[in-house]
């Protein structure tokens, strides 16, 4: 028997559990907010901090309805996930990875009221700290953009 859009659960999947798995890893390894952890030098550090809003700190004075909005994606790509066949296998895998990062975003801020960031790129840019679920979210994006510039259109599988 094959699942339906078996790419986007796997993918869906395999994000929520590595993105739970390596924020646990930063909550028990890190401490929060004080030094890090050098990857690459001036490259990539693992820092541990949270974030009560969403990308950029947004609305982080006022986040709480961000968990609904996670709730709300997630429950949308679910049923996509059941009851749709998308046409292109790039557009199931970027639904199945921006359901991953909804996902697994949602689950922090349900639990904590915030979210659990560690990776920081390029630190003297003071470029955001960031986590796996937002890795997955613009990964999810770059797939689904590809689809709308370059694949041609075609007919739903069956």
């Amino acid at each position: 028997m094959r699942v339906k859009n078996s790419y986007f659960w796997l993918v869906a999947i395999a994000g929520v559990i590595l993105d739970q798995l390596t924020k646990f890893w930063t909550v028990q390894t890190l401490p929060l907010n004080q030094g890090g952890i050098e990857v690459i030098p001036n490259v990539l550090y693992f820092f541990h901090t949270t974030n009560t809003g969403a990308a950029w700190s947004l609305f982080s004075e006022n986040g709480g309805w961000l968990r609904w909005l996670s709730l709300l994606v997630s429950l949308v790509l679910i049923g996509l996930g059941l009851f749709a066949r998308w046409p292109d296998r790039w557009e199931e895998v970027g639904y199945g990875f921006i359901l991953s990062g909804a996902f697994g975003n949602g689950i922090d801020r349900f639990l904590t009221g915030e979210v659990v960031d560690f990776l920081q790129v390029f630190p003297a840019t003071r470029f955001p700290v960031f986590n796996l679920a937002d890795v997955w979210i613009n990964i999810g994006f770059i797939c689904l953009v590809k689809v709308l510039l370059f694949e041609q259109p075609s007919t739903p599988k069956k």
